[in-house]
């Protein structure tokens, strides 16, 4: 028996990609939304451009949805454009679904719940671990959008919702903004071609304090259960691995599996932006040399958004209580997800 049918909204980024391939193999029927088709095995394309309504409707048009996963954003030039931007694009799905057909909608968002957005980082100095009763922060915050039309779409057509916390998602995707375990390989390889060693680009505070992660398949498994166990909708949900860990020691045991120097922090923080400013063309060579399948340094590594959770000058961790009383105990230790992902990366040949 098929558990549902599935509309997965931003189906070829790490969060969507993952959570659709893992639907498919979990007996679901799986809607990829994307503005170009994945390819994924299983999941049939639905291409549109959420930020235009009309052709969101054309798309969505007779679809028998039953749930959506709502795994997408964009990046805009300030937060009250991110806003903006990020709220026409739920908006529009929930107008162009049938909402007498939808029974559940999730909703991904992160540890910006309790950081701020891009513009006040780490402004609110919510106490950690992080709670999901926690209050917003001040400010604008496309979260807290999403959020607010989620629940409001729910209680004027009568479908269940939940809202997924995860904090910095590792994962198998390329072309993503958002990917810091891609984005640490190419970096690392690239250190090793140039025979540079590989060093901390990030704050003290992120290589001293305590922190923790999102393993893809873990968030994947997590949404699947809070739309589908009875008593677990209507809830946010922090989701991260379970364990925690120091930057210093997995910095170390990262830059042991690509057979790298790693110097001590330095005392400044050294952004991977400024870093590989100009790399494009070393990565090229890099590429042809080695056969990989991508050129385009541009397309693999997410600087900015690496740089935002490595320089951050907060300790960051999640409370999992809530998950856990209700009945998730799912576990990940985030080093062997860093690993796996980097032995994957190796095996497609994306990096040497």
């Amino acid at each position: 028996m098929r558990k549902g049918t599935a509309l997965v909204v931003g189906a070829t980024g790490i969060t969507g990609g993952n959570l659709a391939a893992y639907l498919v193999a979990s007996g679901w029927t799986v809607y990829g939304l994307s503005r170009r088709p994945s390819g994924q095995a299983g999941v049939i394309p639905v291409s549109t451009d959420l930020l235009d309504r009309h052709a969101t409707r054309q798309a969505l048009e007779g679809l028998p949805i039953s749930h959506v996963f709502f795994c997408t954003w964009t990046r805009r030039d300030s937060e009250r454009e991110n806003v903006e931007a990020n709220g026409a694009m739920m908006n529009h799905l929930f107008d162009a679904l049938d909402a007498g057909k939808l029974q559940h909608a999730s909703l991904v968002t992160g540890t910006k719940q309790y950081l701020g957005a891009f513009e006040s980082y780490g402004s609110g100095r919510v106490e950690t671990p992080f709670r999901e009763s926690a209050p917003r922060v001040p400010g604008e915050n496309f979260y807290y959008t999403l959020e607010d039309i989620l629940i409001e779409a729910a209680e004027r057509h009568g479908f269940n919702w939940n809202v997924h916390r995860p904090h910095t998602v590792i994962g198998h995707a390329r072309g993503n903004a958002m990917n810091m375990g891609v984005t640490i390989a190419i970096y690392a390889s690239i250190c090793r071609e140039q025979g540079w060693p590989f060093v901390f680009p990030g704050s003290q505070t992120q290589w001293n304090a305590l922190t923790d992660m999102t393993d893809a398949l873990l968030l994947a498994r997590q949404m699947e259960w809070a739309a589908l166990a009875p008593g677990a909708q209507n809830e946010a949900f922090n989701t991260v691995n379970g364990d925690t860990f120091r930057w210093r020691r997995m910095w170390q045991e990262i830059g042991e599996f690509f057979g790298l120097e790693v110097p001590d922090c330095p005392e400044t923080p050294r952004p991977l932006e400024e870093q590989m400013a100009g790399m494009e063309e070393t990565w090229r060579e890099i590429a042809t040399r080695h056969g990989l399948v991508e050129a385009d340094v541009t397309k693999l590594a997410s600087w900015w958004h690496t740089d935002a959770d490595l320089g951050r000058e907060q300790e960051c961790v999640n409370d999992l209580t809530k998950c856990r009383d209700f009945g998730f105990n799912e576990f990940r230790e985030t080093r062997a997800a860093f690993l796996d992902l980097f032995a994957r990366l190796r095996a497609e040949r994306v990096i040497p």
